[in-house]
């Protein structure tokens, strides 16, 4: 959960070092640091508590000066956020200096021994036992005349001896003192790529920081060490030795992940989502069969076919996005269909049908319980596949196959368009599967059709936002929340609550609206608003009695209603329309106004929209 960058070349290392650290730090904003190696053969160490802009300040004053240097943007796991705890750490008689996204589970029982040794420690993190564990065996290694010449390979040996004795996660980048010349950079379980330039190399622990300055890019593997110079990359697997490596095509542009006229992240991927629901389905949509088409699950129609249950996992919103997911595939293929979260279904044992198939959905494609989950499936030998967003991502490379959502970067913590791509995905899915068993080519001619109009009814939705600020001003100062809807409105609920405690830090609840009445309707006063999910459809009267219910206590009302809607105006202290869709694309459409809603109490409140306290993106930590 943490940012990694690093550099080697001919420039200034610190210079893409800020500017890199600035575009990750939407992975972490605790703490932050780099470490250059200086023309003089020292290492020049900088690092502060907080945001960027203070690391920046801090190194206005005294520089770091290098061609090599390496950053980091914390998210803390062991230890507060404080200078000491910072990376990057030292290792022995300050002979190197690394950065570490990840956790090491046996960190403890190594830093015991380690202090026998007469090693000190200085931070409360596991990463400075790394940095320790590999200056104490590269002290070990015979000494080389010319260690260039040798392919650095004692310090490639002190690195694999210490990351031998790991248990856990790690993306790690070090530099050595004494060789100003190379940087190494490893990686289990914690995302690493290499960008390749002219005369330079970069590494981040994701792909934005590299728009603009490299197209080509090396996605490291677990168990892959890579040994960097300004003008060599050496790729080393720890059981296959000096592998050839692959270099993929970067598509990602410096706009992709600039603000451009909005003020945050969060309100410029909320109004992405007209055309990243396009690019889920651009390519997918088969006139001709009236189905969906995938280029990627690498299952046979024939396969998918005997497919006799659906298992999805996810956390967090992509587990929202699951709940829409079953209630369209089990509506439109008659596939039942199970959704667990994934941090749950990794340590469960539970019975899983002959023909089961597996769908892991998650945004980044690192999210440590998800993949975990879907290594558990894969090894009791049931086909896996993802639903993922990040291309080269580890879930994406373990899964059998899967589909991307094309939804482009997605810099905001809290997700916003990924969610309304994987329900289209997801849509697509049910689809498929609809018409490999009993939909009809009518039916599913009518579905393409309806799924041909949504980017324009989601723009449609998007109108609402000035309506939305309207009512944000008025409810900014409440402390809790209700978010009420039945059937594919439910996760929408799910969904509009987990946005407004994400970056608000009000206290909200989403429920079935029917369920309010068991037991949360006992919360319900003129101080906690219910947001109520009600557009036209086969539970519209019900939903309407539970509002009464709201009604005849004295909350407030704000309800989210089909265009046009006057019945539900007549009990609702405020109302959003939107266009009226389909039932199975209702979520995609009502959840807008309710993102926006988060986003408009969260600005009013005066909270730090893009990083909320205590978040961060990637979740690759238990």
């Amino acid at each position: 959960m943490c940012g990694i960058v690093g550099y080697v070349g001919r420039e200034e290392a610190v210079d893409f070092l800020i500017t890199g650290l600035r575009r990750l730090e939407y992975r972490g904003y605790d703490s932050a640091g780099v470490a250059t190696i200086t023309p003089r053969r020292r290492l020049a160490i900088a690092r502060s508590v907080g945001r960027i802009d203070t690391l920046e300040a801090q190194i206005a004053e005294t520089p770091t000066p290098g061609s090599i240097g390496i950053g980091h943007t914390r998210w803390a796991t062991h230890g507060s956020p404080t200078v000491a705890n910072a990376h990057p750490h030292l290792g022995g008689n300050d002979v190197l200096a690394l950065v570490h996204n990840g956790v090491i589970e046996n960190f403890l029982s190594i830093r015991s021994r380690l202090e026998s040794e007469g090693y000190t420690f200085t931070s409360q993190t596991d990463t400075e036992v790394i940095a320790h564990l590999i200056a104490s065996s590269l002290a070990k290694q015979p000494a080389v005349d010319d260690m260039e010449a040798a392919a650095y390979e004692p310090l490639v040996a002190a690195v694999q001896m210490a990351l031998a004795q790991l248990q856990g996660t790690y993306g790690l980048a070090i530099l050595f003192r004494d060789y100003p010349e190379v940087m190494i950079a490893a990686r289990c379980g914690s995302p690493l790529i290499v960008g390749v330039g002219s005369g330079e190399h970069f590494v981040a622990s994701d792909t934005s920081p590299l728009a603009g300055r490299t197209d080509k890019i090396v996605f490291l593997g677990d168990h892959e060490l890579a040994v960097i110079t300004a003008d060599s990359l050496r790729v080393i697997h720890r059981d296959q030795g000096h592998i050839c490596h692959t270099i993929r095509v970067l598509d990602l542009q410096t706009d992709d992940i600039e603000l451009g006229q909005f003020h945050h992240y969060m309100l410029k991927e909320i109004f992405e989502q007209p055309e990243s629901i396009t690019n889920a389905m651009r390519g997918r949509l088969d006139f001709d069969a009236a189905t969906a088409k995938f280029g990627g699950l690498n299952l046979t129609p024939q396969q998918l076919h005997h497919a006799q249950r659906i298992l999805l996992t996810a956390c967090g919103t992509s587990w929202h996005a699951a709940l829409v997911a079953e209630y369209q595939i089990e509506a439109m293929a008659r596939l039942p269909v199970d959704v667990e979260y994934a941090s749950e279904l990794r340590y469960r044992n539970p019975p899983l049908d002959h023909n089961m198939l597996l769908f892991a959905i998650t945004q980044s494609g690192e999210t440590a319980d998800t993949l975990a989950a879907l290594r558990e499936v894969r090894r009791k030998g049931y086909p896996a596949l993802s639903i993922c967003n990040v291309v080269g991502s580890t879930i994406a490379n373990e899964a059998d196959g899967g589909i991307y959502l094309h939804a482009g970067p997605e810099i905001g913590v809290a997700s916003t368009k990924a969610f309304t791509s994987q329900c289209v995905v997801t849509a697509l899915l049910a689809l498929y599967f609809g018409r490999l068993h009993h939909l009809s080519f009518e039916a599913g001619t009518q579905i393409i059709e309806q799924l041909l109009q949504l980017s324009n009814q989601v723009r449609a939705a998007l109108e609402t936002n000035d309506r939305v600020a309207e009512i944000a001003a008025t409810y900014a100062h409440c402390n809790n929340f209700l978010y009420l809807g039945r059937q594919y409105n439910f996760p929408t609920a799910l969904e509009g609550a987990l946005k407004l405690k994400e970056i608000s830090y009000i206290h909200a609840e989403g429920y079935p609206a029917a369920e309010m009445k068991h037991g949360p309707i006992a919360l319900v006063d003129k101080n906690t608003p219910s947001v109520f999910l009600v557009p036209h459809g086969t539970v519209y009267d019900k939903v309407m009695a539970n509002m009464q219910e709201i009604k005849a206590r004295g909350g407030p009302i704000i309800a989210v209603v089909s265009n046009g809607d006057t019945e539900a105006a007549q009990l609702a202290d405020d109302v959003v329309e939107v266009p009226e869709v389909a039932e199975f694309l209702q979520p995609i459409v009502s959840i807008i106004p309710l993102q926006l809603l988060a986003y408009h109490i969260a600005v009013a409140r005066g909270c730090d929209v893009d990083k909320p306290r205590n978040l961060a993106k990637s979740v690759t930590v238990e």
